[in-house]
């Protein structure tokens, strides 16, 4: 009960946004299956995005992300990404990749960025290190 000051962190819900691309040398197709989600700072919160390789051979991927505003950028935890290793997928496979995350409350003692409330992931797949023929017996 009572009124809420806006500071308790249990209270204050950040938008998270999320982004996808893919570079055009890796035949997948690659979206957030929410394109965005309310989280309470400090409440550790999952998100799914999904991978389709829609090449006509197995392909290995490596995602680099983004976190935008700059500002808020330290304060955006990730604990579990698919983000941390490369993801092969086979020639036709779709799966579901979990990026498990936090706004860390020490965002609200920053007088920069306690006022930030949407944050926006951005993620793009690259073609890991590719793979010569010599690899392919």
């Amino acid at each position: 009960g009572g009124l809420s000051t806006g500071t308790d962190s249990s209270d204050r819900q950040i938008t998270v946004r999320f982004d996808s691309n893919v570079n055009s040398a890796l035949p997948w197709r690659f979206k957030p299956v929410l394109r965005q989600t309310s989280v309470r700072i400090g409440e550790e919160k999952l998100a799914l995005f999904t991978a389709e390789n829609i090449g006509e051979k197995a392909a290995t991927g490596t995602a680099s992300f983004n976190v935008t505003p700059y500002k808020a950028a330290r304060y955006f935890a990730k604990v579990q990404c698919f983000c941390f290793e490369e993801q092969r997928l086979e020639a036709g496979q779709k799966v579901d990749m979990p990026v498990s995350f936090f706004v860390d409350p020490e965002i609200l003692d920053d007088p920069n960025a306690r006022d930030v409330s949407t944050i926006t992931l951005s993620y793009t797949f690259f073609p890991a290190e590719p793979e010569g023929d010599a690899n392919s017996w």
